[in-house]
């Protein structure tokens, strides 16, 4: 399978996520609301699968290609986190920004080939690209449940429960993000022979670690202001700049993490 065939996966996959979004407003029984949730991110799970047959190697080399692995994460991420929460806007938000990713992909297609540069050929490429994608996945969602948790503070109170749900995802979230860092030092070792060189990549990943190092500090400290959670929103623009940002500072022309 190739990129060629995105389409015929993507559109289906984001009818039935648009469409879950919107029916679990409605009466509806629940079930059918997880059969069009699941049977999305199925499809979607057949064409990731299908490209890294096709390619010969793991889809994750990419802008692109990590694009869908977080649409896909977030989809199931948000499902088994409304299923445990039941919060509807939660189910209905991470399927829209899931889509979102998806049209992208769609819109603006990059190059993808079956060529890994040497560095990538290592058997921490999967892991550690696997971690980080997934900790952004998390902890996106984390983000939507504060946006949701200002607005309700604004009118009244944010309830306990909100925010054992947002704490609980930060903290699995920031746990795959240190797993991915770890994995990506010692991966660095063995490529370029130092741990740790303060790349502009590597700086950045730093500075958003820190930043929900802040909001755990604050929370366990039992800090329900919203400063809290404007912590968290900053510290996802840190995130998205690590991951997307660096890629068009100046400084990342010469960047061991440019492939």
């Amino acid at each position: 399978m190739t990129w060629n065939e995105f389409l015929f996966f993507a559109l289906p996959t984001v009818i039935l996520w648009v469409s879950a979004g919107i029916l679990v407003y409605t009466k509806i029984n629940r079930r059918y609301i997880d059969v069009l949730m699941l049977s999305g991110i199925v499809i979607f799970a057949v064409f990731i699968t299908g490209l890294w047959v096709g390619q010969e190697h793991p889809p994750m080399r990419t802008m692109g290609e990590t694009r869908l692995w977080y649409s896909f994460f977030l989809s199931f991420i948000g499902f088994l986190s409304y299923k445990q929460w039941k919060y509807t806007w939660l189910l209905s938000f991470s399927s829209l920004v899931s889509c979102i990713f998806v049209f992208i992909n769609i819109f603006k297609p990059e190059i993808h080939t079956k060529n890994l540069m040497p560095a990538l050929q290592s058997i921490w490429f999967i892991p550690h690209v696997t971690a980080y994608i997934f900790s952004y996945a998390m902890l996106g969602a984390a983000t939507i449940a504060s946006i949701i948790g200002l607005r309700k503070i604004n009118k009244g109170g944010m309830d306990k429960k909100l925010y054992e749900m947002v704490d609980n995802l930060v903290y699995a979230g920031f746990a795959f993000l240190m797993l991915g860092m770890l994995m990506g030092c010692v991966w660095a070792k063995q490529a370029w022979g130092h741990y740790w060189s303060w790349d502009p990549k590597e700086t950045w990943a730093f500075a958003t670690a820190a930043a929900y190092l802040v909001y755990i500090h604050l929370r366990i400290k039992k800090d329900t202001t919203p400063f809290a959670l404007w912590v968290l929103l900053i510290a996802f623009i840190l995130l998205l700049i690590t991951w997307i940002g660096v890629n068009y500072l100046p400084a990342t022309a010469g960047s061991i993490h440019t492939y």
